[in-house]
């Protein structure tokens, strides 16, 4: 925000008043909508996205991203509810927002970067698919007393409800969703020819959608559940600081789901900032961003609020609505509270299948379901922790989900950098200037080493120590890039398995990172200086005379 201030002017106050009147504008009807998909009441979402809001765009290291509730915590925030209650909720949002500034604060924005894709296109799809089914009830107008968070509890519950189907709220459903649909197809096309098309393309088809439902269930009394109806209405008032009898006998059981909260969190807006990075043409810091979600995540759950995240769709409308500063982000806090504020009242006779529609509509937009059309593109391992993740994320639990996709892409990762490691055998009849006769070539064996001397290909060296030479053993690692502690203890290995069977051990080509490791775990010593060698016709031009100068021990 300091730097994004310097030169600020009247011009630039204006393209950012008007982006934020219109995100604000974008995320009213999304931020109760994920509240009441996530068991709380609408104005959770509200408040989070005012409080939330204004926080993650003062504190936050882009210039133009929206903080605010988000489809992908709706899983879980339901789950946690549904298990431990909201008292629990709001200790383990804010124990994820701890942990979100701590991730922050050693700098760990980067790490973030590492977890593979296809992890994270298998568990948003996932979620889309869980927060779709979530939505039937409401869409179908069917009475329900308490959902379950498991898939197939939800599914069975819903089967058992079918016969309570209100044929007046599918109607509505079906008719909200083919507007917003339209609107979003068709308006651009007609905007292209048209002034007041393109006039009315700038109010969200989420907005047009709630507006004609509220009025025509008004103006034909229709027979439909409503915010009112379900939750009284909203209240026109921030709440004042809320701090909630904990039972510490289960918020122990809270560090998981807090986890799974702070890097989903961090996953969201950190991939947010970089799609708007691409928008704007501009670099965010991302350890400042998450420094700033977990100031937010801290704050928000204590004021009625509910987790939050960067959120893709509210940015990007937030950029192509001229948004240059983050005062863009704080008019559409600003926005939201005059709503609650002054306009509370009128959300009552908004009806929760026009909602539901909406986030039918979300759940479609938020997954990357054009990934499964070309798997056939990549290979196996991509596959299968894809599709690993999306069926756990769906059936079991998101948590289980991604720990299960880390570790096979952990494992795949391990098997594919092994593979790429190898050794290939060079002899002293490689190099013509050094063969002098059959006995000296018989006494020496040389091995160029590639790729990574890790834990997964510590068997290279293994296979060399069974087959030692008989005078003289030459490795090249001039072309080894990594070695950890598992290959220095190998070298290790090779070099006391040397000196017992009195085989001279020559290394060449040691350099960078794997030279820097064999000083500080003492191979180097073990070595003895006198056998390095800057590359391998060195070291067997060393090993010929080895063999000259020390009769045959064979």
């Amino acid at each position: 925000m300091v730097d994004a201030l310097h030169g600020y002017n009247r011009q630039r106050f204006l393209k950012d008043l008007g982006a934020g009147l219109t995100v604000g504008i974008v995320a009213l009807p999304l931020a109760m909508a994920f509240a009441i998909a996530s068991g709380l009441k609408p104005e959770a979402g509200l408040f989070t996205a005012i409080i939330a809001g204004f926080l993650i765009s003062v504190l936050g290291g882009s210039r133009v991203q929206i903080g605010g509730p988000a489809g992908a915590f709706i899983v879980i925030v339901y789950g946690i509810v549904e298990r431990y209650g909201l008292a629990n909720l709001i200790l383990a949002t804010a124990m994820s927002g701890l942990i979100l500034f701590a991730m922050g604060f050693f700098r760990m924005g980067t790490l973030i970067r590492f977890i593979p894709i296809a992890v994270v296109i298998g568990f948003t799809n996932g979620i889309a698919v869980l927060v779709a089914v979530s939505q039937i009830k409401d869409f179908l107008g069917l009475q329900v007393v308490s959902m379950p968070a498991d898939f197939f509890g939800i599914l069975s519950t819903l089967r058992k409800a079918l016969p309570t189907l209100n044929w007046e709220a599918t109607a509505l459903a079906l008719g909200c969703l083919a507007t917003i649909v339209a609107w979003q197809v068709a308006m651009p096309r007609l905007a292209r020819h048209s002034r007041w098309a393109a006039r009315l393309l700038l109010v969200p088809g989420s907005v047009v959608t709630l507006v004609l439902a509220t009025l025509l269930v008004a103006m034909l009394g229709l027979q439909v559940e409503t915010i009112g109806s379900r939750f009284g209405g909203i209240p026109s008032a921030l709440p004042a600081l809320q701090w909630p009898d904990f039972s510490w006998a289960t918020a122990r059981f809270l560090f998981i789901p807090a986890v799974t909260l702070a890097l989903l969190g961090a996953i969201e807006s950190l991939l947010c900032a970089r799609v708007a990075d691409g928008m704007i043409g501009e670099r965010h810091d991302p350890n400042q961003e998450l420094m700033a979600q977990g100031i937010a995540n801290f704050v928000t759950p204590f004021f009625g609020g509910m987790p939050a995240t960067g959120t893709i769709a509210r940015t990007m409308t937030n950029v192509k609505s001229g948004a240059i500063t983050p005062v863009a982000g704080v008019v559409h806090a600003i926005t939201l509270l005059l709503v609650v504020l002054l306009a509370a009242p009128l959300a009552k006779s908004i009806p929760l299948a026009a909602m539901a529609a909406i986030l039918m509509f979300v759940a479609w937009n938020m997954g990357e379901w054009r990934e499964f059309v070309h798997l056939r593109q990549y290979r196996m391992p991509y596959r299968v922790t894809l599709l690993a993740v999306f069926l756990l994320t769906v059936v079991f639990d998101l948590t289980v989900a991604v720990e299960v996709g880390l570790v096979a892409a952990c494992i795949t990762f391990i098997y594919r950098i092994s593979s790429l490691s190898r050794s290939e055998a060079v002899t002293v009849t490689d190099y013509p200037a050094f063969n002098t006769d059959h006995e000296l070539a018989s006494g020496v064996a040389g091995y160029r080493l590639y790729g990574a001397l890790f834990f997964g290909a510590v068997k290279l060296l293994e296979d060399i120590q069974d087959h030692l030479p008989a005078r003289v053993l030459v490795l090249d690692l001039k072309n080894v890039i990594y070695t950890d502690s598992s290959g220095a203890d190998a070298l290790s290995d090779l070099a006391h398995a040397c000196r017992r069977s009195h085989v001279h051990l020559l290394v060449c080509g040691l350099m960078h990172q794997p030279l820097d490791i064999a000083r500080r775990c003492g191979l180097l010593h073990q070595i003895g200086e006198p056998q390095l060698f800057p590359d391998l016709a060195s070291g067997m031009a060393a090993a010929v005379w080895l063999t000259e100068s020390e009769p045959s021990t064979g």
